[in-house]
């Protein structure tokens, strides 16, 4: 394995492998969340893409088109490819679990799984960068990507009041009790010009996460920040992390330190504990009897424009059980659903007017040894043509506040908004 200079940056490795499909997986935040290591994965001698039933495997040029399962397509892709994996899985998978339906269109075309086999695949790890495959060469004539733009201002594919009116509906709902806790989403839609990767580290500059993740295929690009853990396995232990709690940042540090303090109100904690409750019953259906744990409940983390409530669930797998059983049986996460899951998943197809695709799905890998680590896809810029989209969206319970929390949603907004506050002031 070859050890790459020290000065050598995810900026300057990226520069030079930008000729190829990518992802980058990049932990910002180096504490007891972040896996510590950072990747870059790029092109692929191997994939398996689909959409809806209809999948596609190609393997050194030669493409094969099947009808099936996604989950089932990817076991056995998996089976067959005992190797570094780097992909997706967007939230309408929850199709090919539960037997529901989406009948939103789709804001893109980005298929709903993907995974690759790396023929390039770069760790990076206390500021050292080492080639675990393939040959790479450093392109030293390399160019620093160009400066982005938003052509149109950005804006909510919906009217505030119409938004108001969907919460009171939810809320409706809860009353009459079809569910808890539903998470309300929608997306902030915009013209973009400019690179990709220069959108996706602005947003790593004003928001440094433990879980960001950048995307470049031919057909579209992925910018994500995300502060969340969906799922991560290592040996037999596996471990989830759900946030629900979200409160802005102040450079004020009173207001700032009151803003961190309010997110314990009760609230918030019982949004939580909803979620946690949901993902220790989600882990019990493929852990060990008795294993399943909250390990820390209530953790409030502080990021570059947010602080949020993050607990941690841990459990043992049980003996013998494949690893893409593993996901499926816990996806999508509960944080990005509410509770009751399927009740609810129902719901927001019937409420939200769009097809969430890669949102709220994760991004990951899987390694040789069959461990894995995903993250939620949340704080993402989905870009496709000259078009961006980036959704938001929070948990809607009975004492919800359709106010405030048309206000959350545009506090999480603030991660890709306050670039271009920030450009036009320049």
């Amino acid at each position: 394995m070859e050890i790459l200079p020290k000065n050598l940056t995810i900026d300057g490795i990226y520069e030079s492998l930008s000729g190829y499909p990518l992802m980058i997986l990049e932990s910002q935040l180096k504490d007891h969340r972040s896996s510590k290591s950072s990747f870059i994965a790029a092109k692929p001698q191997s994939s398996i893409t689909a959409t809806g039933t209809k999948v596609e495997i190609v393997e050194n040029g030669d493409k094969q088109t099947l009808e099936m399962n996604p989950w089932e397509a990817l076991k056995q892709f998996r089976a067959q490819k005992k190797r570094w994996l780097f992909g997706f899985l967007g939230y309408d998978l929850k199709n090919h679990t539960e037997g529901l339906e989406s009948l939103n269109s789709p804001l893109t075309d980005v298929p709903d799984l993907y995974f690759m086999e790396p023929e390039i695949l770069i760790k990076i790890e206390n500021n050292e960068a080492e080639v675990l495959l393939g040959d790479f060469s450093v392109e030293m004539n390399s160019k620093n990507p160009l400066p982005g733009s938003i052509e149109n201002e950005l804006g909510a594919l919906i009217r505030k009041n119409e938004y108001i009116r969907n919460v009171k509906t939810i809320q409706k709902k809860i009353h009459n009790g079809d569910f808890y806790e539903m998470n309300y989403t929608f997306p902030l839609c915009g013209s973009y010009m400019g690179d990709p990767f220069w959108l996706y580290s602005k947003m790593r500059d004003i928001n440094p996460v433990p879980f960001g993740a950048f995307i470049s295929d031919e057909k579209f690009s992925v910018c994500c920040a995300s502060p969340e853990q969906f799922l991560k396995k290592q040996g037999d232990s596996i471990l989830s992390e759900p946030i629900k709690g979200t409160a802005a940042r102040s450079q004020d540090s009173e207001l700032d330190a009151i803003n961190r303090k309010q997110l314990l109100n009760e609230k918030n904690r019982a949004e939580n504990l909803m979620i946690v409750d949901l993902v220790r019953h989600d882990l019990a259906r493929v852990s060990k009897p008795g294993s399943v744990k909250v390990s820390n409940l209530y953790d409030v983390q502080t990021f570059g424009t947010v602080h949020q409530l993050i607990s941690t669930v841990e459990s043992v797998a049980r003996d013998g059980i494949d690893l893409v059983d593993i996901i499926e049986s816990c996806f999508p996460m509960g944080s990005m659903t509410g509770a009751p899951k399927i009740e609810v998943m129902k719901t927001t197809d019937e409420i939200e007017m769009y097809k969430r695709g890669i949102y709220s799905g994760a991004i990951g890998y899987i390694t040789p040894d069959d461990d894995f680590d995903f993250n939620v896809v949340i704080r993402t810029a989905i870009l496709q043509g000259d078009s961006l989209f980036y959704p938001v969206g929070g948990a809607i319970t009975s004492d919800s506040d359709p106010e405030l929390e048309w206000e959350e949603c545009m506090i999480k907004s603030r991660n890709l908004t306050e670039i271009f506050a920030e450009e036009s002031n320049l």
